[in-house]
């Protein structure tokens, strides 16, 4: 390859310079009338005219028939192989035309747009320009492949045709076989550093975006720990916190099913809850669920068939217990090393607030366990829920949900030991839905088709959901999944209409659980819920419509609960994925409704003691 373009190529330019010279200079003169200046393209005129001079005087003689014959052979080839990717680019291309056009005729529309540019720089990119799809990694295999096999036959022809540069060429490599050739060097200064080749690993050359929360985190400038919780089970599952350990008022964000703690901080400063909350001086805690970001067990020796023999329970009563005593652990440590004085000033309270927003199945899990634990007669240490679309209630749901229930019930014996869970166990194939991704985005007529029938089997969610797979914890690495408990667990719910817990199958089981025969109906335990609950619903969602948060909504209602409900024009995935300020807004208002540790208790003692002096008079 010379200066970046293949011999094939310039081939090609050197048969079309004389008929393509009126097309160059039209081109040229709609760039001199442009305002902008951009970079000389291998495509220019005076490259093709270099490179045809260069050319002529290289294939001279025979030399130059041989290649004349070998471009005509594998110019059908080249031809053939290039339409599919000519159709796309050109559908492709339709929107920059028209943007430039645009922007000649409205130059206030172009510096509002370089406006909405420098606010795009605070966001978080899902699809990074670095990464390339299938099709582009098609399109160049396809390009090196052809290179490559033209340089070998141009070299045969080149030695096969010219015996004599051939012989001396021997003859100078068996020469200086063993003479050391040398090697212009440059003086290095004392401080100047040493010139260091940077090596490209293979995953690096595989150009799969491989981001985790962390590196999201800390490009934004923010502070990042990650810690290790163990559940009483034995799953290793990662929390993950934006700190400011000195703050006596925490939050705890909870996902939902096919997502993890990336869900919370994907649209970067401006419109993440992560990064929102902890602006307004909140300790951020990001909990996981077993099965997503961390497939770690104490065990290291558990079968795939055991680790993922988990429900919903065991996310509402193992995973979310474990986080939150965590956090107490943390907090309590942290503010009492801080604030010496605290404990005294508390009187043996909890020196901290912690507010839990989730979303879909992680407020199913939430209220789980909020009301076990009340059960179970334990502190759940949570001062405010908001709750985003959460799951419970499944009743309303399209023909495909329903379709999926039926069929996990039918079959639920034969798929349990078959299909412990619902998860991309290969590599490949994980950096194969990764690039996708990229083509996707790359190709918006490809991922409008993958959007439309996306949300066609969601029953009609118009949530970006081709937007949520260019996300960068579906990468070749690790990928979400769910449990084939979890996913029959749901279907259990939507069969019985309640929310209520797992199932077992055996009436003993459920006995030795539950103590009763029949699984614990959560709703009907909902006037042990001690706290105010926010729930919000959204009304484009169609896989948790509003109707059934308002569900939840009237039986808290009806059992005492301090419960608010609130209605936006969003779609499921827009409560977190999408930037919805005025959704953000609503929930930061909630979590200022509570009030720090130190604040509400002094008022309350002030309000005991005035009691007391009215009393004694």
């Amino acid at each position: 390859m010379e200066n970046g373009v293949s011999s094939f190529n310039q081939l090609i330019h050197e048969l079309s310079v004389d008929s393509d010279t009126s097309s160059i200079d039209y081109s040229s003169g709609e760039e001199d009338n442009d305002g902008s200046i951009s970079p000389s393209s291998p495509a220019s005129q005076s490259s093709r005219v270099s490179r045809s001079s260069i050319f002529s005087n290289h294939d001279r003689g025979w030399t130059g028939w041989v290649r004349y014959i070998f471009l005509w052979i594998l110019v059908p080839a080249k031809f053939l192989l290039g339409i599919p990717f000519r159709i796309l680019h050109s559908s492709y291309n339709r929107g920059p035309k028209a943007s430039v056009i645009n922007e000649r005729n409205h130059p206030s529309k172009l510096r509002s747009f370089k406006k909405m540019q420098t606010l795009k720089d605070h966001i978080v990119h899902r699809t990074t320009d670095k990464r390339r799809g299938v099709i582009e990694d098609l399109h160049l295999a396809i390009e090196i492949s052809i290179e490559a096999i033209f340089d070998i036959v141009r070299k045969a022809a080149h030695f096969l045709l010219s015996p004599s540069k051939t012989f001396r060429a021997l003859v100078r490599c068996y020469s200086h076989r063993g003479v050391e050739d040398s090697v212009p060097t440059a003086t290095l200064g004392d401080n100047d550093p040493t010139p260091t080749e940077r090596s490209t690993t293979f995953h690096q050359s595989l150009n799969t975006d491989a981001r985790t929360c962390q590196d999201v985190i800390t490009e934004l400038g923010y502070p990042y720990e990650a810690v290790h919780v163990i559940t009483s089970d034995g799953y290793v599952i990662l929390l993950e916190r934006i700190p400011r350990r000195d703050s006596r008022k925490a939050v705890f964000l909870q996902h939902g099913v096919f997502d993890s703690s990336m869900g919370w901080v994907s649209n970067g400063v401006v419109g993440s809850p992560a990064f929102a909350a902890f602006d307004q001086g909140y300790d951020v805690f990001l909990g996981n669920f077993r099965g997503l970001v961390s497939r770690e067990h104490a065990d290291k020796n558990i079968s795939s068939r055991q680790y993922w023999r988990y429900s919903i329970n065991e996310h509402g009563m193992e995973d979310i217990p474990a986080m939150i005593e965590k956090i107490n652990q943390v907090k309590t440590s942290e503010l009492k090393l801080s604030q010496p004085g605290l404990e005294e000033e508390i009187g043996g309270d909890q020196p901290y607030k912690l507010c839990a927003i989730c979303h879909s199945l992680g407020g199913a899990a939430i209220l789980m366990y909020v009301i076990t634990q009340r059960i179970q007669e334990k502190p759940h240490r949570l001062s405010r829920l908001v709750l985003l679309s959460p799951a419970g209630f499944h009743d309303e749901s399209s023909l495909v949900f329903t379709a999926v229930e039926r069929l996990l019930l039918l079959l639920a014996p034969l798929l349990r030991p078959l299909v412990p869970g619902f998860y991309i166990p290969t590599r490949f194939f994980r950096m194969l839905l990764n690039k996708l991704a990229r083509d996707f985005h790359n190709y918006p007529a490809v991922g409008g088709l993958v959007q439309t029938l996306m949300s066609y089997g969601v029953g009609g969610d118009s949530s970006n959901w081709v937007g949520v797979l260019g996300l960068p914890h579906y990468n070749m690495n690790d990928m979400p999944g769910v449990s084939f408990q979890v996913a029959l667990h749901l279907a259990q719910m939507k069969r019985a209409g309640k929310f209520r817990m797992f199932d077992y199958g055996s009436a003993s089981v459920n006995m030795e659980m539950y103590g009763s025969p029949e699984p614990l109906d959560l709703g009907e335990y909902y006037g042990l819920i001690d706290i105010p609950v926010d729930l919000v619903a959204g009304h484009k969602d169609k896989v948790i419509p509003p109707s059934m948060v308002r569900k939840h909504y009237k039986l808290m209602k009806d059992s005492g609960v301090n419960v608010s409900y609130n209605e936006f024009e969003y779609a499921h995935l827009d409560f977190t994925f999408s930037h919805r300020e005025e959704v953000l807004a609503y929930v930061m208002s909630r979590l200022l409704l509570v009030e720090p540790a130190s604040k509400q208790q002094s008022s309350q003692k002030a309000g005991k003691l005035k009691k007391r002096e009215r009393t004694s008079y």
